[in-house]
């Protein structure tokens, strides 16, 4: 399991430290985006900002993705194998308003959004909100 998340890293260009390979694989195990601060209260004596750094280390080297879902909380998840983090590789997040959590859709891409001319799109993003199908049962 840990050459496997070294390759992982090594293949994104980012050096395999221990803190990296041991965020790495809390974000493997996640079904759902997780906070900074989920994050920090998975391992007892973490530097915040360490795991902080790590975050966006992974986001600057198409890693993972952020996720702004109107939580007021940053949350991250994988990104799927071959992202890029370009616009055609953008999906739909679903915000469950019962259980809190935040679900990736790769299979739903965001629409295309055709910009008027001289704007620049820079972000894009669609969170939809509702009940999940485990909440739903």
């Amino acid at each position: 399991m840990l050459e496997k998340l070294e390759e992982v890293l090594k293949q994104r260009h980012i050096r395999p430290t221990a803190m990296r390979l041991l965020v790495l694989e809390t974000l493997t195990r996640q079904l759902t985006a997780i906070s900074l601060k989920d994050i920090e209260a998975t391992f007892e004596q973490a530097d915040r900002i360490t795991l902080y750094r790590t975050l966006k280390t992974f986001e600057e080297k198409g890693l993972v993705h952020r996720v702004i879902d109107g939580t007021g909380l940053t949350k991250y998840a994988l990104c799927e194998e071959g992202c890029v983090c370009a616009p055609q590789d953008l999906h739909v997040h679903f915000y469950c308003n019962a259980c809190k959590e935040t679900y990736c859709l790769p299979k739903l891409k965001v629409p295309d959004v055709q910009l008027p001319s001289r704007f620049q799109l820079e972000e894009v993003s669609l969170v939809v909100k509702g009940i999940c199908d485990r909440c739903a049962t």
